[in-house]
């Protein structure tokens, strides 16, 4: 989300200039607040002339952020999070070619009846990897698709990881790939999106 603002909050009786960022699952106040909010604990949020007011726990908090960037903040935080399926742009209309052992549930759901086999079909390449021969054969299958295609590469993560984030960039640089896109997938598992260099 990224969204930034210098800004009056109010934590309960305590006041300042604040500058407060909207990550996608926090909230930061840096200045005379310092304070890392998750958006999970935020409830009760409403614009009203002040500008944003919600609940953390019994706590009330008010950012005057001004109306308009007020309705803004209080639309992103109460919408629900994007899901798998939503990150990694898979749809109907956006099918992936699968590649790998799917063993985890989550990813299996995100994958559930928009994944194909065959790559004409496909406008993008999900790979799940354990090693460099399983991401060699992704990178050779993602050639048969528009050179526009992505691949997203989903491999461990964590320590004792033997294949992870760096082996799996490095590889994937040397074949002429950039990363632009990181995605959480579950508490073992990341993707990142590779694109091929132009």
């Amino acid at each position: 989300m990224g969204r930034e603002v210098l800004c009056k909050g109010r934590w309960n009786s305590q006041a300042g200039e604040v500058k407060a960022l909207l990550e996608s699952r926090e909230i930061i106040l840096r200045g005379h607040l310092k304070m890392r909010i998750p958006i999970s604990a935020i409830s009760e949020v409403r614009v009203d002339d002040e500008g944003l007011r919600f609940k953390v726990g019994g706590d009330q908090v008010v950012l005057e952020l001004g109306t308009g960037e007020a309705v803004q903040w209080a639309k992103k935080m109460t919408a629900p999070p994007p899901t798998l399926r939503d990150r990694l742009g898979i749809s109907a209309a956006a099918k992936a070619l699968v590649l790998g052992r799917i063993k985890d549930a989550v990813l299996k759901d995100a994958l559930r009846d928009v994944h194909t086999r065959v790559p004409a079909d496909a406008k993008m390449v999900v790979a799940v990897v354990q090693d460099e021969d399983e991401l060699a054969t992704a990178a050779r299958a993602h050639g048969a698709l528009p050179s526009k295609s992505a691949i997203w590469i989903i491999h461990d993560k964590g320590p004792g990881t033997t294949f992870g984030e760096a082996q799996v960039r490095a590889s994937m640089r040397s074949r002429g790939f950039v990363d632009t896109k990181v995605a959480a997938v579950s508490a073992t598992l990341t993707a990142t999106r590779y694109s091929k260099r132009s």
